[in-house]
Order: structure tokens, then C-alpha cells, then sequence
């Protein structure tokens, strides 16, 4: 075999090793508790699938930072196992094989459009950023404008976490998120 095909196969399974990681780790910051205890984001499947898109958002965008090909295959490595385990998890649910497709296309949409509305508010400043929240995170719950700014403090703090992270590092799929900071409503 070809040494330059098994570097492709070896750098192919790097990054998708790194794609494992920080996909896991997007899950578990998706999964504490205080987001929904104390940020007011719906426990629900769709309040997790928002907040699993704000986060991997987050992620996505620091990637997007680091201007070479292995970024953005890790970052599209990252995103096609994110919905290839949505897909699972809809077969799991017993939605049928026509269904899934069409479920699986449609968050596809959804990530997308929220990432497009998440910068465009971020470019916008704070009203527009927490009324981008309000249509996407919090689209069917009412949270108190001190859960929207803690949220909205959130992000700013994660996405200066992010950025102070090594690149190297996280193309090997080692990131770290912080814990929002808590608000009783």
C-alpha cells in the first residue's frame, strides 16, 4: 500500500477521532442540568436539540477560526456524526425510515438557519442576539430577561474560553466548556 494512502486513511481516523470527542463533549455541556434548571431552556427533546445547536454553534465558530483544511474537515467530520446520531436517535424513538430522512433534513435546516441567525444577531449587538435566543432557544418557554443575559453571558464567556484554547488541540478533539453562571428566576 502506498505511503500516501495510509497517511490518508491514518489523518481520516484522526479526525474522526477528534469529530468523536468533541461531539461527546458538546453532548455532556448539552446535558447540565443548569440550563435547564436555572437558564429556563425546555427540557424537552426540542429544548435539547436547541441548545445542543447553540452549543455546537459555539464550537463550529471557533473552528471556523482556524483557517485550514484539517479544520474544516474536523468541524465536518463533527457535524455529520452529530446528525448521523440524531438519526439514530429518531429510529430509536420509532419514527419510521421515511420519517427519519425527512426529521434529520429539517434539523439540518434548523442548525443552519440558527447559525446564520446566531451571527447576524451577534453582528447586530445584545437586543438583537437576545431576541435571536428568544425565536430559537427559547421558542416555546418564557424565560426571565436575567435567564436571557446569564445565557447571553454564557456564550460570550464560552466563546472566550474557546478562542484561548490551543488550535492543535482542539483539531485532536480536546476542548473545554464552562458552566453558565446560575440565576434563580
Amino acid at each position: 500500500m502506498p505511503l500516501a494512502t495510509i497517511r490518508r486513511f491514518s489523518d481520516r481516523i484522526r479526525r474522526e477521532k477528534a469529530a468523536i470527542a468533541l461531539y461527546r463533549a458538546l453532548v455532556t455541556q448539552s446535558r447540565q442540568p443548569v440550563f435547564y434548571t436555572d437558564l429556563g431552556v425546555a427540557d424537552t427533546l426540542e429544548g435539547r436539540f436547541d441548545l445542543l445547536i447553540l452549543n455546537a454553534y459555539l464550537l463550529v465558530r471557533r473552528l471556523g477560526r482556524i483557517e485550514t483544511d484539517e479544520a474544516r474537515e474536523v468541524s465536518q467530520a463533527t457535524f455529520d456524526l452529530m446528525f448521523a446520531d440524531m438519526d439514530q436517535n429518531l429510529r430509536e424513538l420509532g419514527v419510521t425510515d421515511t420519517g427519519v430522512g425527512k426529521r434529520v433534513r429539517r434539523m439540518a435546516e434548523a442548525f443552519y438557519g440558527r447559525l446564520a441567525a446566531y451571527d447576524k444577531a451577534r453582528d447586530e449587538g445584545e437586543a438583537a442576539l437576545a431576541a435571536a435566543l428568544g425565536r430559537n432557544l427559547y421558542q416555546k418557554v418564557s424565560p426571565t430577561p436575567e435567564q436571557v443575559a446569564a445565557m447571553m453571558a454564557y456564550m460570550r464567556a464560552q466563546d472566550a474560553l474557546l478562542e484561548a484554547q490551543d488550535d492543535a488541540a482542539l483539531l485532536a478533539g480536546t476542548v473545554s466548556f464552562h458552566l453558565p453562571v446560575e440565576v434563580r428566576p
